[in-house]
């Protein structure tokens, strides 16, 4: 089926669906790398007024990669909740759009209609939206998970607590999460990217997270961010694993690139709830994607990076994970440009995560060679959390040493929470509370948590017996 439109006297047609999504994109690199964007402004404005008029039931019939040749595709036409659709089957695109920014597209009805919203509809509704419309939609989903302590709740603003080393160096991974911890970081996870992905390597990194956690007594979870495989295999070796870690696309294609499928997640989930670690909730995945991954593997197909973005959201949703997190600047101007990409990106991708029922935080990050830098990235850090995004990174200094790449710190997630009325997960603000770390002031007649200044003496200390 053709799709057409005319912007002034000119008349653009666009033989299928996957072109009409790829033409409406707003302007990325990675689209223009692929061959599929908008030639100019007036084409891409063509495509975003005909898509708006595309009814929400065509994407039910005509799959973007065939049913036959793609997993994730079977997924997300096998998975669809007809009832949850049933309320917004009659809407078009635009009419969808108008329908999510009333009032009653409520937390409670976003929630409802969540399973009945396949990824190429939230991509298609987020392409006709502005960075307004974004923020105030996804901050109406609420969406909660739990494993030791609970996650999304209204007003609470968590962090991963990311102490990478480029040797795995267990006194500078300690170093960094005593820093971490003093900050208040670390409530959505304690996460390690291990500087190599050997069984034995991963397993002391997990041992000595689970001892810092136990000795301790914190209301959190770790992860090594390792293969699922590996994982696994530590776990058949009576490892203390939290949570399970994959990255993810939105192709199977894509997927056989990063030696995962959906069968495969399905024994790591398995393995991870059969420990039974967790103490207030079973959410035991986390997942890892980013806009480009599938065009990077020669894997998308010829859809736009953003609708193969939604795509991943799709497995994610299967697994029922902890957390999801876009690590939005991650892989390079290639694929986002600059700054103002990211930022569209990192908005896009938080919304169609969320409007399709999943814990969406982002690594609000760029890459050294990319056309942006930290004010960029202090506008999406400012953004995010107004929209309601459930985590951001915590990492010393901005300055990822393992993986060479600048993303948000401690202090950042401290700017966050100050300026929007943020708290922890309320567990973890608990243990903060009680151990001393932070206390309780008021500030212009509200109650804010504050880090403690008197804590010198006791970091010496507490890093002596945590090392």
């Amino acid at each position: 089926m053709s799709y057409n439109h005319m912007i002034g006297n000119r008349s653009f047609s666009f033989p299928d669906l996957k072109t009409l999504l790829a033409k409406a994109s707003p302007a990325r690199s990675g689209d223009y790398l692929a061959g599929v964007a908008a030639g100019d402004d007036s084409e891409r404005a063509a495509a975003q007024l005909a898509l708006a008029d595309v009814p929400l039931k065509h994407f039910l019939n005509d799959a973007l990669i065939p049913y036959e040749e793609d997993e994730v595709t079977r997924l997300i036409i096998d998975e669809h909740d007809a009832a949850a659709f049933e309320p917004i089957a009659s809407l078009t695109v635009g009419e969808f759009r108008n329908f999510l920014l009333g009032p009653l597209a409520d937390a409670s009805a976003l929630e409802k209609l969540a399973p009945g919203i396949t990824p190429e509809m939230a991509a298609a509704v987020s392409k006709i939206m502005r960075v307004q419309d974004l923020i105030l939609v996804a901050r109406k989903c609420r969406v909660v998970t739990r494993f030791r302590d609970t996650i999304g709740l209204p007003g609470r603003l968590s962090t991963r607590l990311q102490p990478n080393h480029p040797t795995d160096d267990p006194t500078g991974v300690a170093a960094s999460i005593l820093d971490g911890l003093l900050y208040g970081s670390g409530d959505a996870v304690i996460g390690i990217n291990p500087a190599t992905d050997s069984v034995p390597a991963v397993c002391a990194l997990l041992d000595m997270l689970d001892g810092i956690i136990h000795k301790y007594e914190i209301p959190t979870q770790s992860c090594v961010l390792t293969h699922v495989t590996t994982s696994i295999e530590a776990i058949n070796r009576g490892r203390p694993v939290d949570l399970v870690f994959q990255s993810i696309a939105g192709t199977q294609a894509a997927n056989d690139s990063f030696g995962v499928n959906l069968a495969i997640l399905r024994e790591g989930r398995e393995a991870a709830l059969a420990l039974k670690r967790g103490t207030v909730g079973d959410n035991v995945m986390y997942f890892e994607t980013g806009q480009g991954s599938a065009l990077s593997a020669n894997a998308h197909h010829g859809i736009d990076q953003q609708t193969c973005e939604a795509r991943a959201y799709a497995v994610a949703r299967k697994f029922k994970p902890l957390l999801v997190n876009t690590v939005v600047g991650f892989i390079g101007p290639e694929y986002l440009y600059n700054g103002k990409q990211i930022i569209r990106a990192g908005l896009e991708d938080h919304f169609c995560g969320k409007l399709l029922g999943l814990p969406m935080g982002c690594d609000i990050c760029y890459t050294n060679h990319a056309e942006a830098d930290q004010d960029d990235m202090d506008m999406l850090l400012t953004l995010l959390p107004a929209a309601g995004c459930t985590f951001i990174m915590g990492i010393p200094g901005s300055d990822d040493v393992m993986l060479n790449y600048q993303t948000t710190s401690f202090h950042d997630a401290l700017y966050a929470r100050e300026t929007l009325g943020l708290r922890m997960a309320p567990e973890f603000e608990d243990w903060l509370l009680r151990m001393g770390v932070f206390d309780r002031r008021i500030i212009d007649g509200a109650e804010r948590l504050r880090p403690r200044e008197d804590l010198s003496p006791a970091f010496g200390a507490a890093l002596a017996r945590i090392a």
